[in-house]
């Protein structure tokens, strides 16, 4: 299943059908990453695993797998990979990239995250 892109500049943007939320300046990320592979087979995979100091922990990797019942979103050309075990615990989440000072990198805000650990790649 795919969706047309979702560019909305002055709104957040709504979520896809993987119920996940990527920012503008994720998906600026996530291509530029995925152009320095020089790969167009590859896809931004987010899954929830067990583990972690809080119970579940968060995996963000490039993919050309499809998997049975991944549910695919597309950003703006990037294509975002949800499996259905972890559909649900990510539903609603916003991921987007950081670029300052005190910190760098993929950021996940998690609505249904209860808790979380100081780290910020664990929760529950």
């Amino acid at each position: 299943m795919t969706t047309e892109a979702h560019t909305e500049s002055t709104e957040a943007p709504a979520a896809a059908p993987t119920g996940v939320i990527l920012t503008d300046v994720a998906a600026v990320k996530v291509k530029a990453l995925i152009e320095q592979e020089g790969r167009d087979d590859l896809r931004l995979r987010i899954a929830v695993q067990p583990g972690g100091c809080s119970g579940l922990r968060y995996q963000l990797f490039f993919d050309e797998r499809s998997l049975d019942g991944d549910i695919v979103s597309d950003f703006d050309g990037v294509e975002v990979v949800v499996d259905r075990m972890s559909a649900p615990y990510l539903a609603g989440a916003t991921i987007d990239f950081a670029d300052r000072i005190d910190a760098q990198g993929f950021t996940i805000d998690n609505p249904n995250a209860q808790n979380s650990c100081a780290c910020g790649d664990s929760f529950h």
